[in-house]
């Protein structure tokens, strides 16, 4: 169940179309400056840390995410057509049956305390507006009750979620409410470790710094990959009275050297001279795990990659990658009077 808070994108900083590497630095940035550690006399920090935690579970869901920002962007369609209704002096033609609270609309969309639920009608009754996103469970009627029910489904189509002045005030009445407890458990910690492609191929421990400063040894997995993660149990932020948070390890693979990585595979550029890449010829590079001759064919262009099978990056059934050799042609650094020649005569239609 996700607790009550105020606007989420609000409590992060973020706006809100931003996207999850945004929302994700926001949430680390804001964890950072709340956390009570930092803040042991104030004695709302461990709320705000809180708070924020669960706008970022909020954000970071993509399907929870879409939830709220449709019953926000609902609320706030029927406020608005409310107010014209006002400013025209017009009043519906019938009061609405069984009007739902704000309260009501924040414990429907994010899950309500088992007493209330058992005190509230049940959610099957009410009616589901054809392609809008699902907020909650409904069960399907049968069709000769559905046939009694006729009026009184017609009578529940005109129910209208709160305004947004009143889920605000129904949120912040539960964030007070609330005030004394602490959420279960301390949002994960994500931070990035900066690797090699040698310490992938080696599968080498890096050392990573805790947020309470202990300095361990985290092995890279068989088969990891630039961007995958590593959650590590237990390891994040303390907060008393939560149990303690995981840290969320993305693994990032050094790319600006003259290998790179693109999934299991390593990358690299090879520069040829126009001879070379006329003629053909055999080479060898020192790529990252070993020495590797490269056979080039002749008339070779730098449209042309040339692939050689199990010299990239293992993965965890044993295989490996490949090797793709991307071919540069390039230009001597002084002109060469001979391969002038050569072209210019080409050119002119001269044949020497």
């Amino acid at each position: 169940m996700i607790a009550a808070m105020r606007d989420p994108y609000a409590i992060l900083g973020v706006r809100r179309n931003a996207g999850q590497e945004e929302i994700k630095a926001a949430w680390r940035s804001v964890a950072r400056a709340v956390h009570p550690d930092h803040n042991q006399d104030d004695p709302s920090a461990t709320e705000r840390f809180a708070e924020a935690g669960r706008a970022y579970e909020l954000l970071r869901d993509p399907v929870r995410r879409s939830r709220y920002d449709w019953v926000r962007r609902e609320a706030e369609l029927r406020r608005m057509e409310a107010m014209k209704q006002k400013m025209r002096g017009q009043e519906p033609d019938d009061e609405p049956v069984g009007a739902e609270t704000a309260e009501e609309a924040i414990s429907r969309i994010f899950g309500v305390d088992p007493q209330a639920a058992a005190a509230r009608p049940s959610a099957a009754a009410r009616p589901v507006e054809k392609n809008a996103p699902s907020v909650g469970p409904f069960k399907a009627e049968p069709a000769a009750e559905m046939k009694q029910e006729q009026p009184k489904a017609d009578a529940l189509v005109r129910r209208s979620i709160a305004p947004a002045a009143e889920l605000v005030a129904a949120i912040v009445q539960r964030i007070r409410g609330r005030i004394t407890k602490t959420a279960d458990k301390v949002p994960d910690l994500a931070i990035d470790i900066h690797v090699s492609i040698e310490d992938v191929i080696e599968r080498a421990r890096v050392p990573v710094e805790l947020p309470d400063g202990e300095l361990i040894k985290v092995s890279i997995p068989v088969g990891a990959m630039d961007g995958q993660t590593i959650r590590l149990k237990e390891q994040g932020y303390r907060v008393a009275g939560m149990a303690r948070g995981d840290v969320v390890a993305t693994l990032r693979i050094g790319q600006d050297g003259p290998f790179r990585t693109r999934g299991l595979d390593i990358v690299t550029a090879l520069p040829l001279d126009l001879q070379n890449a006329v003629l053909g010829c055999e080479t060898t590079i020192e790529a990252p795990n070993g020495p590797v001759t490269v056979a080039i064919p002749a008339w070779s262009g730098s449209d042309k990659s040339i692939r050689i099978a199990g010299k990239g990056l293992p993965d965890a059934s044993g295989q490996s990658g490949d090797l793709v050799v991307e071919l540069r042609l390039v230009l001597h650094e002084k002109p060469d009077d001979k391969v002038m020649d050569l072209m210019r005569s080409q050119r002119n239609g001269l044949y020497l």
